[in-house]
């Protein structure tokens, strides 16, 4: 009975607590509060628990609660709220709370890319009285306010950062310090000053330099790497090297004892591949003082003699830079060197192996199944860009040079391509009338795919470099021309913009209809039809770049002298397509002013060469042109592993300043002449 009263006793008093306990807990103003913990650490959790508890939260806690919201708003790309948020904090903050704000505000201006505002901001924030987590954002603004710059704030930003980063984040803001060192130009690098404490700094730039001093050279480069991280220990880069330069530690010398030369050396490509050849041989013979003649293809009749150039209707014609171009030709060349650049040095006489391999006489999956029985270690081929098309479905462990680029490129380890593509003397156009400081260019070019393809190539390089509108205009035959300018008609610089397609969400554009293989182009839009006479009635077009032939050019620079005064007259520029030999001083009068890239051998760089080779072509430039890429399909071949395995790799060639992008592309940049009081002198 004793024990029977006694728990009775117990659990009539729990009833009361529990009721008590109950009560409590429905009335969210009376529950014990969450502290919200350090704002300066990392914020771990969602806007919405963030949120909640402020809306929960005594007023002492509020603003805590406020500023980790917004920096998860931030972080999940909602920047509407996270502005009313930033908007709606109290006046009174403490100091720790404020300097959190400005931080966040910083990091706001940048997701609404006002990056001069962001800048502005970072500049009153003292990184050393910030935490750990507050400076891995503080750097981390710095770096994203400055997109696409390269300059000693954001590599100091990327050095401050990389501290306090961990393991998995390392290496990524190693090799991106690395690719903003690189950026750095000539003059960037004089003038840096630098502070006597700044260490890591100091060893980056001191291996920047071993770079550039040595990468011609992968076995030096490796000793002055290896010889770096000896002398700086304690840099980051010393114990985990840019991916780059791991590259060329890494780097193994492809073998060239064997060559296999794919061609077609019959039907209507053969005069082009005979050109390139001689020059291959040339080169390889140390560039001789006579014109190599051509060894005997495999499977090439001994009798068979060259053909005219191709008809251009033909999709796998290879035609001269002179004659109409298709979607499968390889057309003029573009240079890189200027007049005054020296010639490249001459490659000794080498022992390789060289056998060429007639690619009109079988499919090409034979012939790379033959090459290999026969030893060949490296292809240089095919010509034709549809054999080139094929590469990329072809399984072989050949390394291969293609002397043609296809529409897509895909990044296949062991191929490399080599072409002279109008699309290429197109881009490096954009790059050398960027830095005459031109706004408004306009892309006067044949009418028809030709035109569509130099203006869209010409246009993305123009806006890479930080360009806007390039307008689009299209002449259609000589004939034409004359009958234009017979009637006293001048050529009024007109266009459209060229669209250019880019990973940036664009409005929705008319599409063109396609019926029975014919396709209608759809009508340009309001916003490209005012852009266009806007920019042509307020005379702003103050570049042309001209592609035309030099029959073409004859009748078109007058027609533009005609249409425009001297006043608005804009700066003319002109393809290699328009050099040809036996311009007369008429011509050279006429042509007064205009600018004009070619090929190093045809602007000088090795004149007893060019004579050599003109009088073996009959100064047909084409063929010279074409001989040139020879001459730099040998080098290519012999540095073949350094162009594919190490960046920033360069050769000075006869068709230009080669190097490499991450898809063993070559690109050639160009010198430039111009037309003054008859004479041809380097364009300034």
């Amino acid at each position: 009975m004793l024990s029977s009263t006694i728990v009775r006793t117990h659990a009539g008093r729990l009833v009361p607590i529990i009721l008590a306990a109950l009560f409590l807990a429905g009335c969210p103003s009376q529950a014990p509060q969450t502290p919200p913990g350090n704002i300066q650490d990392e914020a771990t959790a969602g806007s919405d628990y963030y949120l909640q508890q402020l809306q929960q939260s005594s007023d002492d806690n509020k603003a805590d609660w406020q500023l980790l919201a917004i920096r998860a708003l931030l972080k999940e790309g909602k920047v509407p709220q996270a502005a009313e948020q930033l908007g709606t904090l109290p006046q009174a903050l403490s100091d720790v709370q404020r300097q959190e704000q400005q931080l966040l505000t910083a990091e706001l201006q940048v997701a609404q890319k006002d990056n001069n505002a962001a800048n502005a901001t970072l500049e009153k924030l003292d990184p050393n009285a910030l935490s750990a987590n507050q400076k891995v954002r503080y750097y981390q603004a710095q770096i994203d306010a400055n997109p696409g710059k390269s300059g000693l704030s954001l590599i100091r930003a990327y050095i401050g950062q990389e501290p306090l980063l961990n393991a998995q984040a390392h290496q990524d803001n190693i090799d991106k310090t690395w690719a903003a060192l690189i950026q750095l130009t000539p003059q960037d690098l004089n003038s840096l000053v630098i502070n006597a404490n700044e260490n890591v700094l100091q060893g980056w730039l001191d291996l920047l330099r071993i770079y550039q001093d040595n990468n011609q050279d992968p076995n030096l480069l490796k000793v002055g790497i290896k010889d770096w991280q000896t002398r700086y220990p304690q840099n980051p880069a010393a114990k985990s090297l840019p991916s780059q330069l791991n590259q060329v530690l890494n780097f193994q010398q492809a073998s060239t004892s064997n060559i296999a030369l794919f061609l077609p050396m019959n039907g209507q490509a053969q005069v082009f591949a005979n050109a390139i050849q001689q020059g291959f041989n040339a080169a390889q013979n140390g560039i001789p003082t006579t014109v190599a003649a051509p060894t005997q293809p495999v499977g090439q009749d001994p009798n068979s003699t060259a053909v005219a150039p191709a008809n251009p209707d033909d999709p796998n014609a290879v035609v001269s830079p002179s004659a109409v171009p298709v979607e499968n030709a390889v057309v003029q060349a573009a240079a890189v060197a200027a007049p005054a650049t020296p010639a490249p040095v001459a490659t000794p006489v080498s022992h390789a192996q060289v056998k060429v391999y007639d690619t009109s006489s079988q499919p090409l999956p034979a012939l790379l199944e033959q090459a290999q029985k026969d030893g060949a270690t490296l292809i240089v081929g095919p010509l034709l860009k549809s054999n080139v098309e094929q590469l990329s479905g072809i399984q072989t462990p050949l390394n291969i040079l293609a002397l043609n680029q296809p529409e897509t490129v895909k990044n296949s380890p062991n191929i490399c391509y080599f072409a002279l593509s109008p699309e290429d003397e197109a881009r490096d156009a954009a790059r050398h009338i960027w830095s005459q400081h031109k706004q408004m260019p306009l892309v006067l070019a044949p009418r028809g795919s030709f035109g569509d393809r130099i203006a869209k190539a010409f246009a993305d390089e123009w806006q890479k470099q930080g360009g806007q509108t390039v307008l689009q205009q299209g002449f259609g035959s000589t004939g034409e021309l004359k009958q234009a300018i017979n009637s006293g008609a001048g050529i009024r610089l007109s266009g459209t913009p060229v669209v250019v397609t880019t990973n940036v969400t664009a409005p929705a554009q008319a599409q063109g209809v396609t019926i029975g293989g014919i396709t209608i182009p759809a009508p340009p839009s309001d916003e490209q039809i005012t852009s266009s006479s806007s920019s042509v009635q307020s005379g702003k077009i103050d570049a042309v770049y001209i592609v035309a032939t030099q029959d073409e050019m004859t009748l078109i620079k007058p027609m533009i002298d005609m249409s425009t005064n001297s006043r608005s007259k804009p700066a003319l520029f002109a393809s290699s397509r328009s050099y040809q030999a036996g311009a007369g001083p008429d011509y050279r009068l006429e042509m007064e002013g205009l600018q004009f890239s070619d090929i190093p051998l045809l602007a000088g760089a090795n004149p007893q060469l060019m004579q050599q080779a003109s009088a073996q072509f009959k100064n047909d430039y084409s063929l010279v042109r074409l001989y040139a890429m020879g001459m730099d399909s040998w080098a290519l071949a012999s540095h073949f592993a350094e162009m594919r395995q190490i960046p920033g790799f360069q050769l000075t060639g006869s068709t230009g300043e080669l190097s490499a992008n991450d898809d063993c592309v070559i690109h050639r940049k160009l010198p430039w002449l111009q037309y003054r009081q008859g004479s041809l002198v380097p364009a300034s």
